[in-house]
């Protein structure tokens, strides 16, 4: 099975199973996943966030997912426990397209990791 294919057939499986899990069954977008896995690293489930924080907690994710890909390294946490991240390359200049299938990859690369999907 083609790498391309394999990504297709886990993302919307992850999709599907995100989607029942927090939406009622609408199809959760790449964002809402993304602010998701930020909420999971925060570790702070149960609480009402501010649209700055919200924003944070997506960047919180984004970190996480591009570190194996050495874009970013885990630096700290701080003391509201927020786990802070520092740039160690900067990331290609990328097409939309290109930019949605590596964060794709790097989600089902996340939850294959956590074993939620295999």
């Amino acid at each position: 099975m083609s790498r391309d294919i394999q990504l297709k057939e886990r993302w919307e499986t992850l999709v599907d199973r995100l989607s029942n899990q927090f939406s009622q069954g609408e199809d959760l977008d790449l964002d809402a996943i993304i602010y998701l896995i930020g909420v999971q690293e925060l570790g702070q489930i149960h609480k009402k966030y501010k649209k700055d924080e919200k924003l944070n907690l997506m960047h919180i994710a984004i970190c996480r997912l591009l570190e194996p890909y050495g874009y970013y390294e885990f630096d700290y946490v701080d003391k509201e426990g927020w786990p802070h991240y520092n740039v160690k390359e900067q990331l290609p200049a990328l097409k939309a397209g290109e930019q949605s299938v590596l964060m794709k990859e790097a989600i089902v690369n996340y939850f294959l990791e956590k074993q939620y999907i295999d």
